[in-house]
């Protein structure tokens, strides 16, 4: 077992390189920099791009910027830089660290990342550990819930549905399952805003943040209520479609327990369908969904639904995530690109090793030696 997890371990080194090269090589054929924004702001072309370099690490390149713009000519490979100072265009470059060759660029990316240095946000001032920091407890708070309360659904009704196999029972549920998961969480989420927040008919629920306006006044019994109060909408609207694929594997690994010949001789030999069930079938047909827990409960850690949050102004890190792309924020988009892919790739080593412990019987050396 040990040389299958060093040669994973190995593996990932290559994968991650994959990735970052893949990416890295993407991005730079992609319109609209950050340089380009600070150009098309000084020239009025763009947005609010100044607004948030001057709130971050650009600050002393906005300050005095009118000052570089001159009356002559200058060529330039930014599009719409001509009449600004040649010196303020390096002066830019440098900043964001485009002075340097794209290679040059790529390998002292990768050199930080091996030590664990991220940088900082080029349109914050704020390290991209501690911004993912910052955004992680709506992500966790999504997540967390999400997992726990999709197991909790999926495993009871796979059992039930595989002991129903067939019936109407099954039948009608299968559908349900069908059309929840098909039904976009988005369109869901809009459909609880206007019956339950204050769309069209209710105003129960809040539509902003996990917390209120006056959570430091209120009571440890009522900060709990007023968490869960602002959770119930987005996790009803993303619990609709994530419990279809585990319900769906718990009753598959359960009718396939319990059609094999040991279930047979069991109720040969008098036990009820009861102590069949939970004695002998339900130890066997669990293992799958175990050993898939530990993989799904801590990727619930860094999950990040765009839609979700947007929808119900939650700062998450997919609201992260879809902001530094459109931004250009690159250290934000290539610092949580090597976190989550180096998270995925342990995740999948972890589901692995949780096989192994809870079946011995399986063995990897020998599977990859076969």
């Amino acid at each position: 077992m040990g040389v299958y997890v060093l040669r994973r371990l190995l593996l990932m080194i290559p994968t991650l390189f994959g990735i970052m090269a893949i990416s890295f090589a993407i991005i730079q054929f992609a319109p609209g920099g950050p340089v380009e924004r600070v150009i098309a702001q000084l020239t009025g072309q763009g947005g609010d791009a100044m607004d948030r370099i001057t709130g971050g690490s650009g600050g002393d390149i906005g300050m005095g910027a009118e000052s570089t713009i001159s009356g002559g000519e200058t060529s330039s490979k930014y599009r719409g830089a001509q009449g600004l100072d040649p010196e303020f265009i390096a002066a830019l470059e440098k900043q964001f660290g485009f002075d340097k060759p794209p290679l040059e660029r790529f390998a002292l990316m990768l050199w930080n990342y091996v030590r664990f240095d991220f940088g900082e946000s080029y349109y914050r001032d704020i390290s991209v550990i501690d911004l993912i920091l910052e955004k992680m407890p709506v992500s966790i708070s999504l997540g967390l819930w999400l997992t726990l309360i999709s197991y909790v659904i999926s495993i009871p009704l796979g059992i039930r549905k595989a002991v129903k196999d067939g019936s109407t029972f099954d039948v009608w549920t299968s559908g349900v399952i069908i059309v929840g998961y098909a039904i976009p969480g988005f369109l869901f989420a809009i459909l609880l805003i206007v019956l339950f927040a204050g769309g069209s008919f209710f105003n129960w629920f809040p539509l902003r943040g996990l917390t209120s306006e006056n959570w430091d006044e209120l009571s440890l019994f009522g900060k709990i209520i007023d968490y869960f109060w602002h959770l119930a909408l987005p996790l009803t609207a993303m619990v609709l479609s994530a419990f279809a694929t585990t319900t769906l594997l718990t009753k598959n690994s359960f009718l396939d327990e319990i059609r094999k010949q040991y279930v047979v001789t069991a109720r040969a030999k008098g036990l009820t369908d009861r102590q069949v069930l939970y004695g002998h079938v339900f130890r066997n047909a669990m293992l799958i969904i175990i050993a898939g827990f530990p993989g799904a409960f801590i990727s619930a850690f860094f999950t990040g639904a765009l839609l979700i949050e947007t929808i119900f102004s939650l700062d998450g890190l997919g609201l992260l995530g879809f902001e530094s792309i459109i931004n250009r924020d690159y250290p934000v988009v290539f610092a949580t690109l090597f976190i989550f892919s180096l998270m995925g790739l342990l995740v999948g080593l972890l589901s692995d090793l949780t096989y192994t412990w809870i079946d011995p019987r399986i063995d990897f050396d020998r599977r990859d030696v076969g």
